[in-house]
């Protein structure tokens, strides 16, 4: 089976997440107490004994899912599962920093920093109470980009995730999302709610944090991945270091474009994705644009034994 591996944005971080993998492989410890050591302060203490309102504050949650995916790697390394077995890499949102890292295009400390930074850029970006994102959940990509035309009437809304066929994500102004939200359900959305975020990812509210990062990128190491890089504003495979890094500012205030990506990756050969790290919500996204594809989720200690055996009796 040709493989890719996924790995998750903002969403997926719970309490406790990581912990049985930094019990069982010290490989994956290292990880955390990598990440603790960049960023100056117990993050893992955080994702393992703290509360979940805290951790779901965007400068926590973005280093501590990928530290969670890293120490997943890293425990299926131990096993004798490289990436290299995988034929493409590819993170949704912050999940693009942790693919780029798994691939060794980035240190695992320097990805914690940047995703520090990136979370708190983004929140600065717009004050709280000024922007909002919302669902639409039953109507495919271009009713949800003409609703969010239609509600924009001078401010900022638009298509910010493309999740899945019947899964799309809007974000900019409060009131213009509010508009959209009602403006879906009369166009028969199935639902259409406020998400719980703290800013307005994925849209042209985010430029001051796009700014941040691009200065913030110029000046960390790339190294071009062992394994290419389908990029979320591309929904492409790349293995260019500069094309990359430029995307990955692109992506702050662009699309994530994962549904196209998923579409790429299974027109170009992947049969299984293995979702790496916490939470199962890529590979459910997977399984409604690509129902030939199968899925693994690696979140556990057991998990990464159970896939590394399947991987030894291929």
């Amino acid at each position: 089976m040709t493989k890719a591996f996924l790995f998750p944005g903002q969403g997926a971080q719970t309490i406790g997440m990581g912990r049985d993998l930094a019990e069982a492989y010290p490989a994956a410890r290292e990880v955390f107490d990598t990440v603790d050591a960049a960023l100056g302060e117990k993050l893992s203490a955080l994702i393992w004994e703290g509360d979940q309102e805290t951790l779901t504050l965007t400068r926590n949650a973005q280093p501590a899912l990928m530290a969670t995916s890293m120490a997943a790697m890293a425990a299926l390394k131990a096993e004798g599962v490289e990436v290299t077995e995988a034929a493409f890499v590819a993170g949704h949102s912050l999940g693009e920093y942790t693919a780029l890292c798994a691939a060794g295009a980035l240190s695992v400390a320097d990805a914690a920093r940047l995703l520090r930074l990136r979370g708190e850029a983004m929140q600065a970006a717009v004050p709280a109470g000024e922007g909002a994102m919302a669902a639409i959940l039953g109507l495919d990509f271009a009713a949800v980009m003409a609703v969010a035309e239609e509600a924009a009437q001078g401010e900022v809304c638009t298509a910010a995730n493309d999740n899945d066929p019947a899964q799309v994500v809007i974000s900019g102004h409060h009131a213009a999302v509010l508009r959209a939200v009602e403006i879906a359900k009369a166009h028969g959305a199935k639902r259409a709610l406020l998400l719980p975020v703290s800013a307005p990812f994925h849209c042209a509210l985010m430029q001051p944090a796009a700014e941040a990062m691009a200065e913030a990128l110029a000046n960390v190491a790339f190294h071009a991945p062992a394994v290419p890089l389908v990029g979320n504003v591309t929904a492409q495979a790349s293995r260019d270091p500069d094309a990359i890094r430029a995307r990955l500012v692109d992506q702050v205030t662009g699309r994530v474009r994962w549904r196209e990506s998923v579409e790429w990756m299974a027109a170009n050969g992947v049969t299984e994705t293995w979702e790496i790290g916490a939470g199962k919500a890529l590979s459910g996204m997977v399984k409604r644009i690509a129902r030939e594809v199968e899925t693994r989720g690696i979140g556990t200690a057991a998990e990464v034994q159970a896939a590394a055996e399947s991987f030894k009796n291929a």
